[in-house]
This record gives structure tokens, C-alpha cells and sequence, in this order.
């Protein structure tokens, strides 16, 4: 029987009580700084059992300026921005090198939140990339040995043959260096806090940076 995707959309329902719990978020209360509410968020996320909630949204534009979005993870935020891995030479690689601007989105439906992040993108010392993927497992490493990220694959006994190999060398060699291997920072100009609200009273925060560094918070209507 063929699916009605229409028919299923229409099934669907967001934040049901048996899987969501609706916070309150007073918005007078947050931070002067965004990090210290993401941290928080974050946290609240891990502790209410949301499912990876350390991967994100990440949109780049290519050279015409098309949008281009996937899923990565998340390696870290701290003051110099909110950072996350790949290869140079792939394709968000390329874009970025291209348009060094980037827009975050996170996702927690557990407690119907968001975050989304914008801000120029820069790399991080090649060593500080080298140290993020080394001390990650070593399935990463091994991913990131087999490389050639975006390129055309031939056949996928190509890719099982360079995997074996890249796994090979991940046990042998712990520190192999990847010289395309690249940490990547979003040093926001905006970031902004979504709380779902059962009756779409939802209450958007947004901070805004201005001259000087300084952070505006202002509401956004939902």
C-alpha cells in the first residue's frame, strides 16, 4: 500500500506531553552573554534524556551564494565561538573558504527548545585541530584517515577497502596526522533562544552583538 506522505503529515503532532516538558523561560532572568544560557540549555537537554543533542544543523553557501545545510557534531563553545571539525577539501571546507560565514541550528524536542547561532567562521591553529581529532575515539580517526569527504565514490568496495585501511592505521598509529583535518569556530554575531509554548505563546530570545563586542538582547515575536 503506497504511504500518503500528506495524509501522514497530517498525523503528526509536536511536543506531546508523554515526550516533551514545556519549561517556562523568563527571559528577564537570562545572562548578560549567551554562552552562559547555552551551557545551561545544554545541560538541561543531556539531563532530560535528549537524543544526541550534541549534533546540529550547519549552513554554509557555496560561491553563488546557494545555501548548502547538513548535520555535524558540536565540539565545543566557549568564548572564541562555537566550534565543530572537518575536512578542508570537503565541501563546507571549500564553501567556507569561500564565504567564511555560518549559521547553527540546535534542536532539543524534548524540552521544545532551539538555539540558533550566526557569525564568521574562522579555522583554528592547525595544531589545536590535530589535538580535537586526537583526542576523540578512534573510530573518528579512522574516519577521517579513509578521507576523500564529498568526492565522487566509484563503488562502495572503494570505500570498504580505504576504511579497512584508515582502520589499520587508526590502531597502529593513535597520533596519524590528517592534514586536511580542520577546526572550524562560529564566532557568533547572533545567537537566539527558542522555549516552545503549548499555547504558541513561544518565547524567543535573541542577543545581538554590537560595536565594541558588546551583546543587545531583544525580543522576537514567535
Amino acid at each position: 500500500m503506497e504511504t500518503d506522505l500528506h495524509e501522514l503529515l497530517r498525523s503528526l503532532r509536536v511536543w506531546s506531553p508523554e515526550v516533551t516538558e514545556l519549561r517556562p523561560f523568563d527571559p528577564t532572568t537570562a545572562p548578560p552573554t549567551p554562552l552562559p544560557l547555552f551551557t545551561t540549555w545544554f545541560a538541561e537537554a543531556v539531563a532530560a534524556g535528549q537524543t544526541e543533542p550534541h549534533t546540529m544543523s550547519l549552513a554554509t553557501s557555496d560561491e553563488s551564494g546557494l545555501p548548502d545545510v547538513r548535520t555535524v557534531m558540536l565540539h565545543g563553545a566557549d568564548p572564541d565561538g562555537w566550534s565543530f571539525a572537518t575536512h578542508a577539501t570537503s565541501t563546507k571546507g571549500r564553501q567556507l573558504a569561500t564565504r567564511p560565514y555560518a549559521a547553527l541550528g540546535f534542536y532539543w524536542p524534548t524540552l521544545g527548545r532551539q538555539v540558533r547561532v550566526r557569525g564568521p567562521v574562522t579555522a583554528a591553529p592547525a595544531e589545536e585541530g590535530a589535538a580535537d581529532l586526537h583526542a576523540r575515539s578512534t573510530g573518528a580517526l579512522a574516519a577521517a584517515l579513509t578521507g576523500h569527504q564529498s568526492e565522487i565514490l566509484p563503488s562502495y568496495a572503494d570505500l570498504e577497502a580505504a576504511s579497512r585501511a584508515a582502520w589499520d592505521r587508526a590502531r597502529r598509529e593513535p597520533g596519524a596526522p590528517v592534514p586536511t583535518w580542520t577546526l572550524y569556530r562560529v564566532r557568533a554575531d547572533e545567537v537566539e533562544f527558542f522555549q516552545g509554548d503549548g499555547e504558541r505563546r513561544h518565547v524567543r530570545l535573541r542577543y545581538r552583538r554590537e560595536g565594541g563586542g558588546a551583546w543587545a538582547r531583544e525580543l522576537l515575536w514567535p
